[in-house]
């Protein structure tokens, strides 16, 4: 009689080594993001470049620890959820499809769970309201990307939030992200100044993976980008994109508030027109703002703001009643476009609250006449305003603009500065035309200087209309 060999079981804890094991980090990253993620330091920070391979750094080192411990829990977090699946999301879970991991995969909770009980979870956090939701979690490993987009309420998310989570793993605290176009804020102060965080730096040119997939070298690809733009290799912009160096780039910049030039504390003493901007958010937050315009004064200024995420109607009339109030708004307008539409009917109809569409014709044009009241001082908010912190955040796309047409980055989107530009449309700022200066008084020495200068300007026409006659006559030279 045949004897029948029965195998034991794999215990699962064997099963688990099995797979961690086969999962060798090393296989997805090369040397500078293998010896930053091998890093063991807790606080850890990473500058790149575009295209230098950090999230894939990111997702490879999430899924390696996620893997190689039992029950923990590794958080992910950018600006906003959506952010979350276009950047690491797909790529966990290409990673997991190429490896055949054993995954579960649960597409409504952006989470991945492990057989060992492990967690990974994706998640955003646009303002300050949304980091109260990772209150509570006990984490092991915690990556922070675009981090040079987030405002300064970060601090609070990582010192108040994410810090104290970490205690009981004796966890890990990632920030990653690329040069911002202003060198300042929390991030350029981990990166560059503090001696807290273990720093590391890769770029585009360290990435093996760009010239096997580009079939181009990578100096090719960087000159065919200089030519597009038609800019040299120390442009500012170029230098925070492709070498990943912290430089000042302002002209990256939609706007450009300038402390100087547009910070007040009080408003002058007098009368005042009242304009309320608001923009709805469907994804986004509601945002409201106020701005005050004179009849003798050609600057407008930005006197209050709200924004407030996952809000209804009746929470938004109800703000709308309290600045109507406090202010005697003369106009209020908002955007009617798409669910704005229903919205301003009902606000209208049910509540007779008098809004008005938005004037949204030519927008970027728009955009560009705001610039100009900041730069000229002919707009001003506090510094510590919402507007002015997006104002230093948010950037001109400069692969898909033209120049008949600029377009906004996606990295970053403001609820308020679109409240702000509606009402902005509407207030005398907007119209306004320096006027000319008036003559010099005859006799003076300004007015000497000027006919001197006009006889010399009507002189040199003379000489120049003199020898075009010649050419014509006697053919160059």
């Amino acid at each position: 009689m045949t004897k029948r060999i029965v195998k034991e079981k794999t215990p699962k804890e064997e099963i688990d080594k099995f797979w961690a094991k086969k999962f060798n980090i090393t296989s997805f990253l090369f040397d500078k993001q293998l010896a930053f993620v091998e890093d063991p330091e807790p606080f850890k920070v990473a500058v790149c470049s575009r295209r230098a391979g950090k999230t894939i750094a990111c997702a490879a080192h999430l899924l390696s620890e996620a893997i190689s411990n039992k029950d923990i829990t590794c958080l992910y977090i950018t600006l906003s959820r959506n952010n979350a699946k276009k950047l690491v999301w797909k790529e966990l879970k290409k990673i997991i499809q190429e490896k055949k991991l054993p995954a579960t995969i649960d597409e409504t909770e952006l989470a991945i769970s492990f057989p060992n009980s492990s967690t990974i979870y994706i998640s955003g956090a646009k303002d300050s309201s949304e980091i109260e939701k990772f209150r509570g979690l006990s984490i092991k490993l915690c990556y922070i990307d675009e981090c040079q987009s987030f405002r300064e309420y970060i601090k609070d998310l990582i010192d108040d939030v994410i810090s104290p989570a970490l205690i009981d793993t004796a966890g890990s605290l990632i920030l990653i992200g690329t040069p911002g176009p202003i060198p300042t804020g929390y991030f350029h102060e981990c990166a560059v100044k503090s001696e807290n965080w273990s720093k590391h730096s890769w770029t585009f040119w360290d990435n093996p993976h760009i010239a096997t997939k580009s079939n181009r070298t990578h100096q090719d690809l960087l000159d065919r980008e200089l030519k597009r733009r038609g800019v040299v290799v120390t442009d500012p912009s170029i230098q925070r994109e492709w070498f990943g160096k912290w430089v000042l780039d302002s002209d990256a910049l939609l706007l450009h508030w300038d402390q100087n030039k547009n910070d007040f504390d009080i408003l002058p003493q007098r009368k005042y027109y009242y304009i309320l901007g608001i923009d709805i958010g469907f994804k986004d937050s509601d945002a409201l703002a106020v701005l005050a315009y004179s009849d003798d004064d050609p600057v407008t200024y930005l006197v209050e703001e709200m924004v407030t995420a996952k809000q209804g109607i009746t929470e938004l009339v109800q703000q709308i009643q309290q600045l109507e109030k406090k202010y005697d708004i003369s106009k209020m307008v908002m955007d009617m476009g798409g669910l704005g539409k229903k919205i301003g009917e009902e606000i209208i109809k049910r509540h007779q609250i008098p809004v008005e569409a938005a004037d949204k014709i030519r927008k970027m044009e728009n955009y560009g006449f705001l610039d100009d009241a900041l730069r000229t001082g002919r707009f001003k908010a506090k510094a510590n305003s919402r507007f002015t912190q997006d104002s230093y955040l948010v950037e001109v796309d400069k692969d898909k603009s033209r120049p008949d047409k600029i377009a906004v980055s996606n990295r970053y989107h403001s609820d308020i500065i679109d409240a702000v530009l509606y009402a902005f449309k509407c207030s005398n700022a907007f119209y306004y035309t320096a006027p000319k200066p008036a003559p010099p008084k005859p006799g003076s020495k300004e007015w000497a200087d000027l006919q001197q200068h006009s006889m010399f300007e009507a002189e040199l026409a003379g000489m120049i209309a003199e020898q075009e006659l010649n050419e014509r006559l006697w053919g160059k030279g």
